[in-house]
């Protein structure tokens, strides 16, 4: 590959089909969560958007997505400098909508939403995730060879943790372990050492298998060791821990191969059989209806968007930028990953919404605030990297690139 080729695919831009390929699932998701949540006492036969002002979630996603285009050109805009240099102001911003989340809602169990007007709800572990990735992004792009002394290990260690325990007490674990694999890739591409990585697996693998096996001691009856009971042995617990994820299942397995179509009487999805098919369980309507290759296009999309994010990380060249790419791309892997594969009975339930498809505002602007960070940074490629950052990325392609700072 030549210079020319290098400084081509690394100009500034604002990325169009990386904009097409989200938006166009999201037009898709309108249509999901319409199937989903159309009930036996509609009209089959009616006009589509008749189907889509008949349904409160159909119509609110609709809303959702007209918001997103300013999400992502308000994010887009910000500058560039202004994201390094708030990083932690937005971190402590995230911290605090935890703290008050957690305090104040007296809802039983999971406490993860935030009343906010109208019956709208807002929850704040979500907006955490893009807090989460400016901080680790700028931390991990201060050295070259991050986390390799003591006292930087030890500060992003609890930078990540803080607010991970009170995302734990909210009973968010899924949020929880979306922080944590989207750390993890954003250290393995900030050339963090195998060793260090090791240290921090090791960490992980040993702390849940320690809450595991207390909870298990003590007899515990938390929903979260129900699920993952019900995932070990489903036919023990099919009649209830087990039913969600059992009739997921059935209901992809009964799309076939080309699925059974849209708004179809004595549908599963349509009999309301498979609880929450419209948000978290949003894949097992999808596969019910367009069958295995609607479940296919999707992760094809997917995986179009998740490549789309690697080619414009691989080149940014200030590291700082191409770590928030790597974040966003780790956050969208983790969500896609987790929830396919707990609709497929793979996984343990964790309430993880699948993006751009499953119903909700919060994972909505989330996640297009995400891909506002990605097209900021591609937007202002031509930015002079700071100073103290690292003029040595890690590249793949082993290009000898020269940086112009001003």
């Amino acid at each position: 590959m030549t210079v020319t080729d290098e400084n081509r695919h690394s100009r500034a831009h604002v990325d169009v089909i990386l904009i097409a390929l989200v938006f166009g699932m999201s037009l898709f998701g309108i249509v999901a969560v319409c199937v989903a949540t159309f009930s036996p006492g509609n009209d089959p036969d009616a006009s589509f958007l008749n189907h889509i002002f008949g349904s409160s979630y159909a119509t609110r996603q609709g809303l959702f997505l007209l918001v997103a285009p300013l999400v992502v050109g308000v994010i887009m805009a910000f500058p560039y400098e202004i994201l390094r240099q708030r990083a932690e102001l937005f971190y402590w911003i995230s911290f605090a909508l935890l703290t008050i989340t957690t305090v104040f809602n007296r809802a039983q169990g999971v406490k993860a939403w935030m009343d906010i007007i109208w019956g709208y709800t807002i929850q704040p572990s979500e907006f955490a995730k893009l807090a989460m990735i400016l901080i680790l992004a700028k931390n991990l792009s201060k050295q070259d060879k991050p986390l390799a002394d003591f006292r930087s290990f030890s500060r992003v260690f609890l930078m990540v943790m803080i607010p991970g325990l009170v995302i734990l007490l909210q009973g968010e674990t899924g949020s929880l372990l979306v922080i944590i694999f989207l750390f993890a890739v954003m250290m393995y591409f900030s050339n963090v050492s195998l060793k260090t990585l090791g240290i921090l697996a090791a960490i992980a693998i040993l702390g849940i298998l320690a809450v595991y096996g207390f909870m298990v001691a003590t007899g515990s009856t938390d929903y979260r060791l129900a699920r993952i009971a019900g995932w070990l042995n489903p036919e023990l617990y099919a009649s209830d821990d087990a039913y969600q994820q059992t009739m997921s299942k059935m209901a992809i397995g009964s799309g076939g191969f080309s699925g059974i179509g849209m708004f179809k009487n004595g549908a599963i999805s349509q009999l309301n059989y498979v609880p929450a098919d419209w948000t978290d369980f949003i894949y097992s309507t999808i596969g019910e209806t367009w069958g295995f290759v609607g479940c296919v296009s999707v992760l094809v999309v997917y995986v179009l968007i998740l490549l789309r994010m690697l080619h414009l990380a691989w080149y940014t060249r200030d590291k700082f930028g191409k770590l928030i790419i790597c974040g966003v791309m780790g956050m969208l892997l983790f969500h896609v990953l987790e929830n396919i594969a707990m609709t497929l009975g793979l996984m343990p339930i964790t309430g993880i919404p699948l993006p751009f498809l499953s119903y909700g505002g919060s994972n909505m602007m989330t996640n297009m605030g995400g891909i506002g960070l990605v097209l900021n940074v591609t937007r202002n490629r031509s930015v002079s990297i700071p100073v103290n950052t690292p003029q040595t990325l890690h590249n793949p392609y082993h290009i000898r690139i020269r940086y112009r700072t001003r």
